[in-house]
């Protein structure tokens, strides 16, 4: 699945990341990645987690 896409479910940002979807949910739960439900499922905007990953470079905390 090499297209980009807007909206990532909990496994795309795990790959992503490269850590586990279990650390990447506990992320996205407790608000430290930013995200939203659909239904029962978390989602993630490719831009939200780009935002996330420039904060982390600049110093910030998980």
């Amino acid at each position: 699945m090499d297209q980009e896409r807007e909206i990532m479910t909990i496994s795309q940002v795990a790959d992503y990341l490269q850590i586990s979807e279990v650390t990447t949910y506990k992320l996205v739960q407790e608000g430290r990645i930013p995200g939203f439900k659909i239904g029962r499922h978390w989602r993630v905007r490719r831009d939200d987690l780009r935002e996330y990953i420039a904060g982390l470079q600049h110093g910030e905390n998980l």
